[in-house]
């Protein structure tokens, strides 16, 4: 295994261009259709390549045609399989029965170097629209919420082994993630970035190849896409800050990253850029907990469709991500948050 370790710090979050490109024709009836946010590039999936997103979950199929196969369109039959139909009503929620390392209190272990998600601001508060988020789903069951730093590669075991009552780290839910801990609904779709040196000859992720330097954080879905779809070995950095510093001196070709983190760590003057985003609705992001724990799971979903009823995810999805500020950019075609039975409030 290729490895790094160093340490340095991250800023605030900036939106530099990337590269688009266009939308493969829907040329059968096994194609999901997907109407992106103008700010992205989609490719759309036959479902026969719905084996290989696996491998953004551990699996071990052979490598699609092309890099953004496996990351692009959206398989909603897969994501009705996890979404709750409903959830329970919030007054009928037992919080004694939460199964809370602490009464009354959400233990979360979260990152502290990956804004707009998840960080810590200048005043040493943990913050950034997961955690945000999550602060709103406490105060909707009458919980105080509490943060403590992890890597991320220590994040899940440490839920399923009950250090922390929830894991929040923009979370993509994969098959192979589901066999360590449990997921509640989702709160976000997520989607993958290609980070580069501005001047550099990887335009995206088409240009990923054996013979590259490239980068992931160890343990991310994108370390699987690379290990198990591409059939590259990346290096592996243990945080964001490290994979980014390292873009920046050259020491790799690239950072295949989670958009979002992407673009919290490009800003102007690094040269760098984000050479290319790719949609991927089939694995949402949630928010991770004990698999055993079923009660915390529904409770937390409860708050979740609460916060999204009253229009709180709305506003904190316009206030942290910037080019979302509307419902047509939070919600793309195949996908919304929270319950199946949950509603956005009508603008």
């Amino acid at each position: 295994m290729k490895s790094a370790r160093a340490a340095n710090h991250c800023s605030a979050a900036a939106f530099p261009a990337h590269r688009e490109t266009s939308p493969l024709p829907d040329e059968s009836d096994f194609f999901m259709k997907f109407k992106a946010p103008k700010w992205l590039s989609v490719a759309p999936v036959a479902a026969a390549l719905v084996i290989s997103l696996a491998a953004c979950g551990g699996g071990t199929s052979e490598p699609s045609g092309s890099p953004t196969d496996a990351l692009a369109g959206s398989d909603q039959k897969s994501l009705d399989t996890f979404t709750t139909a409903d959830v329970t009503a919030l007054d009928q929620i037992d919080k004694s029965k939460l199964g809370l390392i602490t009464d009354g209190t959400l233990r979360v272990g979260t990152l502290s170097d990956a804004p707009p998600n998840i960080f810590i601001d200048p005043s040493g508060n943990f913050t950034g629209y997961d955690n945000e988020l999550l602060r709103a789903i406490g105060d909707k069951l009458g919980l105080k919420v509490e943060f403590a730093s992890t890597d991320f590669s220590a994040l899940l075991s440490q839920v399923g082994n009950k250090q922390f009552d929830v894991g929040s780290s923009s979370i993509s839910t994969t098959d192979a993630r589901r066999k360590t801990v449990g997921f509640t609904n989702g709160y976000d779709f997520g989607y993958m970035a290609i980070v580069t040196k501005s001047d550099s000859k990887v335009t995206g992720f088409a240009d990923v190849k054996e013979g590259l330097r490239i980068g992931v954080v160890q343990g991310t879905v994108q370390d699987d896409y690379m290990t198990n779809t591409l059939k590259i070995e990346p290096v592996r950095f243990p945080d964001y800050n490290t994979v980014y510093g390292n873009v920046k001196n050259g020491q790799i070709d690239a950072w295949v990253a989670p958009s979002q983190q992407a673009e919290g760590q490009v800003k102007e003057g690094d040269n760098t850029k984000i050479a290319e985003k790719v949609v991927n609705t089939q694995n949402f992001t949630a928010y991770a907990v004990n698999k055993d724990n079923q009660p915390l799971i529904d409770a937390l979903n409860s708050g979740l469709d609460a916060v999204i009823a009253d229009g709180t995810w709305a506003k904190l999805t316009a206030e942290w991500y910037k080019d979302r500020p509307t419902a047509a950019e939070q919600t793309p075609q195949g996908w919304k948050p929270g319950s199946k039975a949950v509603q956005l409030p009508a603008k």
